[in-house]
């Protein structure tokens, strides 16, 4: 079952390792059982889009449509599908899919599938105006947000929110938020609806009014101050996201952690040196998250709707996407795709 469609659509690939976005027409296909497929209403850019430019995962084929935060309008069935219907808006994140075999399937860890398909890196994402989703991925938007914004929730916004909601602390713990971009302007927002007393971090004071009007209690600019020494005057935080790349300025936080406090690595980045004795005088801990599948990503756009969570999008159009790919780092804050 399908609504009226082309025989032939435009996607944005990367045809080559290391090469560029490149416009590609692809076929139409009728959805198989277990999937659906769905007119792209927004594709948020994410870095991790890289995997897919530079083959930096196993299984990465060319050419291949990048693209794992997705939002769309569902335009066709097949017959045996029970719970997505022809015009629902639906979105889907990193996760595509999983095995349901594996030992960590069989506990529900659907995440952490051995097997895991993903979005836009082992099967074609959203950088195109149609998109073929496995079902199991998917998860419906709520009434009343737009595309664009609902589409960086699913990956910044559920590897933000499934996180902190997985970690040990408690309200009114300490909460800080290191970098105030991408990631973190989400990330400060969740932790503030979520009851806990929020710090931003940041290496300058040009963020401060957006951090606190984000919901921040405490703004520390590392310009002016020593930032571990500053939390350290707080008792420390139970909790630091880490969601700027800068491996110095997350090793040098393990010190600012509170007792049994976590340091919780969101953003991509390099190695860093780390004295690991340094973690047992308190109990502390560094955790990493992945971001979580279709239930979690549901429940990130529910909590985001209930709680006003804002989302701070620059669009552009699908024909744009190499400018928004090269963007992606400097928008402020997500860069977002849409037709």
């Amino acid at each position: 079952m399908s609504a009226a469609h082309p025989k032939t659509y435009t996607a944005y690939a990367f045809t080559e390792k290391g090469g560029p976005l490149k416009p590609i027409t692809l076929e139409w296909k009728d959805p198989q059982p277990g999937e659906i497929v769905a007119k792209v209403l927004a594709c948020g850019v994410c870095a991790s889009d890289m995997a897919a430019k530079y083959q930096a995962l196993p299984g990465v084929q060319y050419p291949i449509v990048p693209g794992h935060e997705i939002v769309g309008e569902v335009v066709a069935v097949p017959t045996t599908e029970q719970r997505w219907k022809i015009g629902q808006r639906v979105g889907s994140g990193w996760h595509g899919g999983h095995c349901h075999a594996c030992e960590n399937c069989v506990k529900g860890d659907y995440i952490t599938c051995e097997k895991q398909d993903i979005n836009g890196i082992l099967r074609h994402g959203g950088y195109a105006e149609y998109v073929t989703l496995r079902t199991e991925a998917v998860a419906a938007i709520p009434d009343g947000i737009d595309p664009a914004e609902a589409a960086p929730l699913f990956c910044a916004g559920v590897t933000t929110f499934n996180s902190l909601r997985n970690m040990s602390c408690r309200p009114p713990d300490y909460v800080a938020v290191q970098g105030i971009g991408g990631l973190g302007h989400l990330g400060v927002q969740f932790s503030k609806a979520m009851g806990f007393r929020t710090i931003a971090l940041s290496t300058s004071s040009a963020k401060e009014e957006l951090a606190r009007s984000l919901g921040a209690d405490v703004y520390i600019d590392s310009s002016k101050e020593n930032a571990t020494e500053a939390l350290q005057r707080l008792g420390g935080a139970r909790l630091i996201m880490c969601t700027a790349p800068n491996p110095q300025i997350i090793r040098d936080m393990i010190p600012a952690l509170a007792a049994r406090g976590e340091l919780l690595v969101l953003a991509l980045t390099d190695d860093a040196t780390i004295s690991l004795g340094s973690l047992i005088g308190k109990g502390l801990s560094i955790r990493g998250w992945p971001s979580g599948v279709a239930s979690d990503s549901a429940d990130t756009l529910e909590f985001a709707k209930a709680n006003n969570i804002k989302v701070m999008v620059e669009k552009f159009p699908l024909a744009k996407a190499n400018e928004a790919f090269d963007h992606r780092s400097s928008a402020r804050f997500r860069a977002v795709l849409i037709p």
